[in-house]
């Protein structure tokens, strides 16, 4: 989009789009693997705030609750990293989504990092320009000029990051941004995920597991974006956009500036899924993800991802089984159990509590007539 025909994207911060792909959340002491027994905590609905204040768990926990995840966190989308996450440990997504605002501030400066990062490789290949949002449909405008800045380079077979991706999965709507993109010296095009570390060591199987789900997911929407399977129907069924709704005046000014003839957020979207079709593109041939030492930024490894799309369904199912309320949230197997030290919900979880199940899962689920 840039005159000087270098590729200019509009930040994430301005988009709202930022579907941070970094682990050091789960960032563990990770020598080795260790087994532990679930705890037996002593009862407790109660976290400690942000002020030290002690804050009760919803009624959900107790089983008062009868609607969707999706309707009682107010979610229309999910992101890639929300389902990766939740391949991690369900039930700590769900007390992340709950109590927001707990994350302990070492792990925060860890996010940072990364997050510095992953923003120096995106600066190597475009420039960033932060607009001003007026509204919902600008956000998801600057999403589709992101996209149409760069399908143009990948065409040519040039070198991009950060691309924005979406599509209906399961029939929940899953976005998510890929870090890379480019083709290799066979023509392949490949996928590459970054991943930063805290410590100079590869992470366990069960982080690389959670990682090899991300990028997976990835390759299904991306594959399904450019085979014309992403349609505008279902993005603004999801997300009860209005197309017709002017451009607020930065983004107008923006998309004109790069070429694009158009008023509101429907001729935006006209443009880049007419883009997609027309662009030829393959789908991704590659998956692969890097491992970065934080400290260093030298490289600790490499690994690459084989796609196995039945297992990818399979997974993806009972992830949205959750979401659409067809079934309570689990934690980790007894075998997994190692990875509650360094969780910050040990000492509430339901699940540890239980001994493996749920103590809300005593209580009927069924919808009071009205």
């Amino acid at each position: 989009m840039a005159e000087t025909g270098e590729e200019e994207t509009v930040s994430a911060e301005a988009s709202g789009f930022s579907d941070m792909s970094d682990s050091e959340f789960l960032d563990l002491e990770d020598s080795q693997e260790l087994s532990a027994s679930l705890s037996k905590s002593s009862p407790s609905s109660e976290l400690p705030g942000k002020d030290g204040k002690l804050m009760s768990l919803p009624k959900w926990e107790r089983g008062l609750d009868v609607s969707s995840p999706m309707e009682r966190f107010h979610l229309k989308y999910l992101c890639v990293t929300d389902l990766a996450t939740q391949n991690w440990c369900e039930q700590q997504m769900v007390y992340g989504k709950e109590l927001p605002g707990s994350l302990a501030p070492e792990k925060a400066a860890v996010l940072d990092t990364g997050a510095s990062i992953h923003l120096a490789r995106e600066l190597e290949v475009h420039d960033l320009v932060t607009l001003p949002i007026t509204s919902k449909e600008d956000t998801w405008a600057v999403k589709f000029l992101n996209m149409l800045s760069m399908i143009p380079t990948l065409q040519s077979g040039g070198h991009i990051r950060e691309f924005p991706v979406f599509g209906e999965v399961e029939g929940v709507l899953l976005v998510g941004v890929i870090d890379e993109l480019h083709y290799t010296a066979k023509g392949e095009l490949e996928l590459v995920e970054l991943k930063t570390r805290r410590g100079p060591v590869l992470p366990l199987e069960a982080q690389k597991k959670k990682d090899r789900f991300q990028v997976s997911l990835y390759k299904y929407i991306f594959d399904a974006m450019v085979q014309g399977k992403v349609t505008a129907a279902s993005l603004l069924h999801h997300t009860k956009l209005h197309p017709e709704k002017p451009l607020g005046p930065s983004v107008l000014k923006h998309a004109q500036q790069g070429g694009f003839s158009v008023t509101s957020l429907g001729d935006l979207m006209e443009l880049a899924f007419l883009s997609l079709t027309l662009s030829d593109l393959p789908v991704i041939d590659v998956l692969k993800i890097e491992y970065i030492h934080q400290e260093t930024a030298a490289l600790l490894g490499s690994e690459i991802v084989s796609f196995e799309e039945k297992e990818l369904r399979n997974k993806v199912q009972h992830c949205m089984a959750y979401w659409v309320g067809r079934r309570e949230p689990q934690g980790v197997d007894v075998e997994e159990a190692w990875k509650c030290r360094t969780c910050s919900y040990a000492d509430i979880c339901e699940w540890r509590k239980g001994g493996g199940v749920r103590s809300s899962m005593l209580v009927p689920q069924t919808k009071r007539a009205t």
